[in-house]
């Protein structure tokens, strides 16, 4: 095809090129099509004076003035790109309708790709993403703040000086939102100086700008309580807080003509907490652990509420009086600690010698005690609670590292069979029909539903209902001869209080027992005291 090019391009845009419209398959079909017009536009005398002409003002910093922009003002017929075909010889364009072709829709918003030689490109976007981490938590909204100085002037108004920790109860109550029994731990947290006054100057950095306002209870309490260099909660952090309950709750004042219960209450409540609480059983309660128990909740209620009977987790004092009780009664020698002998006497020798071997053995929890072969109070708090409770998650694990003879993580029907002679030994002694092990482990069996019904896993324990029940039958023969009995008094009791726990029950059966033997022995010798007078008195 033989075709003269002569005359001036108007431009190299798709768009102001007279060219007959070509299809993309054409293109497709002879891709050199396109290159070929280029390389003979290129050779035109006009081109190249063009492209030297725009290198030399782009050298020289001469803004561009692209030739043949039909957008640009500038623009004008002399600098225009030299046209491939003749004037007038331009081939027809194709028919346009004046909705279907995309050339008429097309908007020029700018100069051509192809009309400059040159191509700025646009800086990216940068997005903002706002923060979401902060160390010592997240800043309170300013509203928030606000309202917050609000308050805490109030009760700053003309104390130039600060509070005292006795008029610092009001502040932890109204402003922290704290049980009130954190005020003397939170005062102190702030009058590093132990200058005896707390600025409001000293509260707002410690409690809005240290970002306090803004963390959950849970978090508060943890920081406020434990000491700077640690992660965690020990015992001795917890003593501080139960002084002052001691001092200030009204259910507690009869304990303060007696120091030494007041002591004994409240090592008796942080044993209760790091039993159900410190689930790694190390004495190092983590804030995780805090934020899944409910401790921050049985703490409020013992705040909100007079009779600390009421307060089932933890601070009752009934529940208390029930476990040094027990404890007092097996400890004949009466030196703090105990020993086997004194521990198989509990609950009317209910226990097997091979369960006490284990726990001797220190298997399900090591000692606190100092003295070998003896065990502490703090040790008998977490063998009562787990005894009276099984269906609690602490105790399974406690009975559940007894019964596993070799510490593989199962229990087999060879390790119950163990246990359970024992068991089978003393209902032949009291005349009781005894059971064969092999109907128990159907028993068993049935009771739990294994995934695998040659061994138990402590998994299995937790998803029955039974398994403090299967306990009691391996090694408590009088919790195993009331379950075959199933006491229908006791199963009404427990469907018309389906809230309370096993303990709870078990506490409250024996503080009345407790609390009736004390009165007939009261009773009994004030009769004696007054036959005493009567013999003394003159006739």
């Amino acid at each position: 095809m033989d075709m003269d090019f002569t005359g001036d391009l108007v431009s190299f845009d798709a768009e102001l090129l007279q060219l007959s419209e070509v299809s993309p398959l054409a293109l497709k079909s002879n891709p050199y099509l396109a290159q070929e017009l280029f390389e003979q536009w290129l050779s035109l005398p006009e081109t190249s004076r063009l492209v030297k002409s725009l290198i030399n003002d782009a050298k020289a910093g001469v803004p561009l003035n692209v030739p043949g922009n039909a957008s640009s003002p500038n623009a004008s017929s002399s600098n225009s790109i030299p046209s491939m075909f003749p004037a007038g010889s331009a081939p027809p364009l194709s028919p346009r309708s004046s909705s279907g072709s995309p050339r008429i829709t097309k908007q020029r918003a700018g100069p051509s790709s192809l009309g400059s030689p040159l191509k700025v490109l646009s800086e990216p976007v940068k997005e903002l993403i706002p923060q979401f981490y902060f160390q010592n938590g997240r800043p309170p909204p300013k509203e928030l703040k606000e309202r917050c100085l609000f308050r805490i002037n109030q009760f700053f108004y003309g104390r130039t000086d600060g509070l005292q920790m006795n008029e610092f109860k009001a502040v932890t109550k109204e402003i922290c939102k704290l049980p009130s029994f954190f005020s003397t731990v939170l005062f102190r947290k702030i009058d590093v100086n132990c200058t005896g006054f707390v600025t409001r100057d000293a509260f707002v950095d410690f409690w809005v700008n240290g970002n306090l306002l803004t963390l959950d209870v849970a978090t508060q309490i943890f920081t406020i309580m434990k000491q700077p260099d640690r992660r965690y909660l020990i015992q001795d952090d917890f003593k501080p807080v139960l002084r002052e309950l001691l001092a200030t709750h009204p259910g507690l004042e009869f304990l303060q003509s007696t120091p030494e219960f007041q002591e004994r209450y409240a090592e008796t409540v942080i044993y209760r907490i790091f039993y159900y609480i410190n689930r790694a059983g190390n004495g190092h309660l983590t804030l995780r652990e805090l934020k899944r128990g409910n401790l921050i909740t049985a703490m409020q209620h013992a705040d909100e509420e007079e009779d600390i009977n009421k307060v089932l987790r933890y601070f009752s004092y009934e529940h208390f009086y029930v476990i040094y009780c027990k404890f007092w009664e097996l400890d004949t020698d009466h030196d703090f600690l105990i020993d086997k002998e004194n521990l198989i006497r509990y609950g009317n020798h209910a226990l097997t010698y091979r369960i006490v071997d284990r726990i001797f053995s220190q298997i399900p929890r090591k000692f606190t005690s100092t003295v070998e072969g003896k065990m502490g109070y703090e040790d008998f708090v977490y063998f009562i609670m787990a005894e009276e409770d099984k269906s609690s998650e602490p105790s399974l694990e406690y009975w559940f590292k007894c019964i596993d003879l070799d510490g593989n993580g199962v229990i087999t029907r060879n390790e119950m069979q163990f246990f359970y002679e024992e068991q089978l030994h003393r209902m032949e002694c009291m005349a009781q029909e005894p059971v064969l092990f092999e109907d128990i482990l159907c028993q068993i069996v049935d009771m739990i539903g294994p995934e695998n019904e040659s061994y138990f896993t402590l998994r299995d324990m937790r998803a029955s209902k039974l398994s403090g029940s299967v306990f009691n039958i391996l090694f408590n023969l009088n919790k195993f001869m009331a379950f075959e009995t199933r006491d229908p008094f006791l199963i009404r009791q427990e469907r018309e209080n389906p809230t309370l726990t096993e303990w709870d029950r078990f506490a409250h059966r024996e503080y009345i027992r407790l609390s009736m033997e004390e009165d007939v022995e009261e009773a009994s010798n004030g009769s004696a005291e007054v036959w005493d007078e009567s013999l003394e008195a003159p006739f």
